[in-house]
C-alpha cells in the first residue's frame, strides 16, 4: 500500500470536523476550542476577582477627581504626584533625581515608594485622563491582579482544583491587610509578580532536581497541570527518563528570575523585602524537611539562585547605589519599629474594615491602612486544624514555619498586647538597626502570612476535594466559614476639595513656564501636602517648594519626612494657621527675596477662597508688592 494511501484514514477525521475548513485550519481551531474552554474558568474568576475589587473601591468612581480615600488622603494626594511624575518618563523629562518638589534640591525617587514601574506603564492613562483616574484603577487593578496571580500560581504549580485554588487566591488578594493597605499604599498591594517569583524559585527547584522532581517526596508535592511535565518541569519528570540536572530550564529559570525581581524593585521594594524573607525560612525549612532532595537539587539551585542575583545586580546595582548613597539619598528608614509593631491581640481580632468587625478594634494599631494582623480567632484556628490535618508534609511545614516567623516579627522588638507594651522581648529585636530590614514596618511583616495561611488553606480544601466521607464537606464549610467573617467591605471615601481653575484651565502657564517653579501658598508640608494636586493636576509640568518626601534632612544627614521650613515658609503658614497680619519690615522683604531666589521661584500663588485669604494676600503684598489676579487666584511674580 502506498503512503499516501496509508495515511488518508487519518486526515479524513480532521477534515470532517469542517468540510470547508482545510485540515490544518481546523486542528488549530480545535486547539483554539480546547485552550478556550481549559482557560474559561481562569477567566471566571479573574472576572469575580476584577467585580469585587470594583465593589470595594466603588467609591473613587465615577467621578475619581472629586473623590478621595477618606481614611488616608495625605498618602493619596502623595501617590497621584508620584504617578504625575512618572508619567513624564513617556514624555522624555523624567530622572531618578526629580526636581518638580523641594526645589531646588529635588527628591530621590529611589528613595521614595515611588512605584515608577506602575506609573511608567500607566503613563497614557495618566496623560490623558489624570493621576486620580490611575490611582483609582491601580487601588482595584492591584487586589484582583494579585488574586488572579495567586489563583494562577495555586492551579498550575499546585495543582489545586478551582474552588481550592479561588477560596486560596481570595484571601491572598482580599485580606484584611490588602484591603487596609488599597488605602493608598499602592507600592503594598502591588504584589501581582510575588506569585510569578513563587513559581520561577519553583521551576528553578524542579530543574535543578537530578530525578527531575523537585521536592516529589512530599505527599502534596508541587504539581503542574499544564503538560509542563513533557519540558522536565512537572510530576511526569519522574517517568520521564531524565536524571541530571536540566541546565537549560535552569538558566531561563534564573534569567526570568532575575528579570521579575528587578521589575519588582520599581513597583515595591518592601514587597520584594517581606518575600525574599519569607521565601528563605520557608526554604531551610523545606530542606530540613526533605534531605534527599536538599542533596540532590542544593548545588544547583544555589547556582541558579547567585545566577538570578548576579543579573539582578547588573541592572539594580546604579539604582541601588543612587537610592543609597546618590543625590537626596537615604541609607537609614526613618519609622520607630516601636512604634510600627503589631499589638498582639490584633491577630485574633476581626478588621474594621470587615463585615464583622468593629470600629472599637481601630485602637490596636497606627491607622486604617495598616490592619494587617486582623485575622479574626475564627481563620486562626480553622489554618491551624488544617495544617495539622494536613501532617508533616514540607510544603506544609515550611509554609507553616513561615507564617510563626513572619507572624513574630510582626510583634516588634517589644510585645504589645490590647495597647499596653510589655517588657517581652519580641523576635524583631534581634534585626533591629540592621541595614535594610530598618527601612521596612515590622507589622507589615503580617502581610506574608495571608498568602502562607491561603496555601494551607487550598492544600486541605484540594485534598478534601479529592478524597470521600465526611471531610470532603466539612473542610470546605469550615474554610469557608472561617473566612466569612473577613469579607471585605468597601472602602469609605470623601469629596475632595475642588482645584482652582488658575491650575484646571491652565492658567499657571502666564506666571510659571514649563519646568520652573510655582509657590503656592500655603505651601505643601508632609501633614498637608494639598498643594502638591496643583502639580498633579498639571502633570508635573511645574515644581514646588518643600512637600511630602523623604529625604536627608533628619539629625546628621539621617532620613526624615519634608524638609526644613525657609523663614517666609514659616511665616506664610503661620498666617494661614492662625491669621492675623504679621509685621514685615525691610529685613522680612529681603529675606523674602533670597528664599525666593533660594527656591527659584518664577511666582506665588494664592487660590480665592483660602483660608485667611485676606490676611495671606495682605502679607505677601507687602513681601513682593501688589499682586495681581489671574482667573480664581492672586499671584506675585518673583
Amino acid at each position: 500500500m502506498s503512503s499516501a494511501a496509508r495515511t488518508a484514514p487519518d486526515a479524513a477525521p480532521a477534515q470532517a470536523l469542517r468540510p470547508d475548513v482545510p485540515a490544518p485550519a481546523a486542528g488549530r481551531w480545535v486547539r483554539f476550542r480546547g485552550a478556550a474552554a481549559r482557560h474559561r474558568g481562569d477567566l471566571l474568576v479573574g472576572l469575580l476577582f476584577t467585580a469585587l475589587a470594583g465593589w470595594l473601591t466603588h467609591g473613587l468612581w465615577p467621578d475619581p477627581s472629586g473623590r478621595v480615600l477618606a481614611l488616608n488622603p495625605e498618602d493619596q494626594a502623595l501617590y497621584e504626584w508620584f504617578l504625575a511624575v512618572d508619567s513624564r518618563a513617556l514624555l522624555g523629562d523624567f530622572g531618578l533625581l526629580t526636581d518638580r518638589l523641594n526645589a531646588p534640591d529635588g527628591v530621590n525617587l529611589m528613595a521614595n515608594t515611588t512605584v515608577i514601574a506602575l506609573g511608567v506603564l500607566f503613563a497614557p492613562v495618566t496623560l490623558l485622563f489624570g493621576a486620580p483616574v490611575t490611582f483609582a484603577v491601580l487601588a482595584g487593578l492591584n487586589l484582583a491582579g494579585t488574586a488572579l496571580a495567586w489563583h494562577l500560581l495555586f492551579t498550575r504549580v499546585l495543582g489545586a482544583r478551582r474552588l481550592a485554588a479561588a477560596l486560596g487566591a481570595g484571601l491572598c488578594g482580599f485580606g484584611p491587610g490588602m484591603v487596609s493597605q488599597t488605602n493608598s499604599h499602592l507600592h503594598m498591594t502591588a504584589q501581582w509578580l510575588v506569585p510569578v517569583i513563587v513559581w520561577l524559585v519553583v521551576r528553578l527547584l524542579r530543574a535543578a532536581d537530578p530525578l527531575g522532581r523537585g521536592g516529589s517526596s512530599d505527599a502534596g508535592r508541587l504539581q503542574s497541570r499544564r503538560g509542563e511535565d513533557r519540558r522536565g518541569e512537572g510530576t511526569g519528570d519522574a517517568g520521564s527518563g531524565r536524571v541530571g540536572p536540566d541546565r537549560r530550564r535552569m538558566l531561563t529559570s534564573a534569567v526570568g528570575l532575575a528579570a521579575v525581581v528587578s521589575i519588582q524593585v520599581f513597583v515595591g521594594e518592601e514587597v520584594l523585602f517581606l518575600c525574599a524573607l519569607t521565601l528563605l525560612v520557608m526554604a531551610v525549612t523545606y530542606a530540613l524537611a526533605d534531605r534527599a532532595l536538599l542533596r540532590r537539587a542544593l548545588p544547583g539551585f544555589a547556582g541558579g539562585i547567585l545566577v538570578a542575583a548576579g543579573l539582578a545586580l547588573l541592572v539594580l546595582g546604579y539604582p541601588l547605589w543612587f537610592q543609597f548613597a546618590g543625590p537626596q539619598g537615604v541609607a537609614d528608614g526613618m519609622f520607630s519599629p516601636h512604634y510600627f509593631s503589631a499589638d498582639l491581640s490584633s491577630w485574633w481580632t476581626l478588621s474594621p474594615l470587615s463585615v464583622a468587625g468593629g470600629d472599637d478594634a481601630a485602637r490596636l494599631t497606627t491607622g486604617p491602612a495598616e490592619y494587617n494582623t486582623f485575622l479574626g480567632w475564627p481563620l486562626l484556628v480553622v489554618a491551624a486544624g488544617c495544617a495539622v490535618w494536613l501532617g508533616r508534609r514540607p510544603l506544609v511545614l515550611a509554609c507553616a514555619a513561615g507564617a510563626l516567623v513572619m507572624g513574630a516579627l510582626s510583634l516588634g522588638p517589644d510585645v504589645v498586647v490590647a495597647g499596653d507594651r510589655t517588657s517581652v522581648p519580641g523576635p524583631y529585636a534581634l534585626l533591629d538597626g540592621l541595614p535594610v530590614v530598618d527601612g521596612a514596618l515590622p507589622m507589615r511583616f503580617a502581610l506574608a502570612v495571608l498568602p502562607l495561611a491561603a496555601t494551607m488553606l487550598v492544600l486541605a480544601v484540594d485534598r478534601a476535594l479529592r478524597g470521600t466521607g465526611r471531610a470532603r464537606r466539612l473542610v470546605p464549610a469550615a474554610v469557608g466559614v472561617a473566612l466569612l467573617p473577613i469579607l471585605p467591605v468597601p472602602l469609605p471615601t470623601a469629596e475632595r476639595p475642588t482645584l482652582p481653575e488658575f491650575v484646571t484651565a491652565g492658567h499657571w502657564r502666564e506666571c510659571v513656564g514649563p519646568g520652573g517653579v510655582l509657590v503656592p501658598v500655603p505651601l505643601p508640608t508632609p501633614k498637608e501636602p494639598w498643594p502638591m494636586r496643583w502639580a498633579t493636576a498639571a502633570d508635573a509640568e511645574f515644581g514646588l517648594p518643600e512637600g511630602f518626601f523623604i529625604g536627608p534632612y533628619g539629625k546628621d544627614g539621617t532620613a526624615a519626612m519634608g524638609t526644613w521650613k525657609r523663614p517666609t515658609s514659616a511665616l506664610l503658614t503661620d498666617v494661614a494657621k492662625r491669621g492675623g497680619r504679621p509685621v514685615v519690615g525691610e529685613a522680612e522683604r529681603r529675606q523674602a527675596a533670597r528664599d525666593a531666589a533660594r527656591w527659584g521661584a518664577s511666582c506665588f500663588a494664592l487660590a480665592a477662597g483660602t483660608r485667611h485669604e485676606d490676611d495671606l494676600r495682605a502679607t505677601l503684598d507687602q513681601l513682593y508688592g501688589p499682586g495681581e489676579r489671574i482667573a480664581d487666584a492672586w499671584i506675585w511674580r518673583t
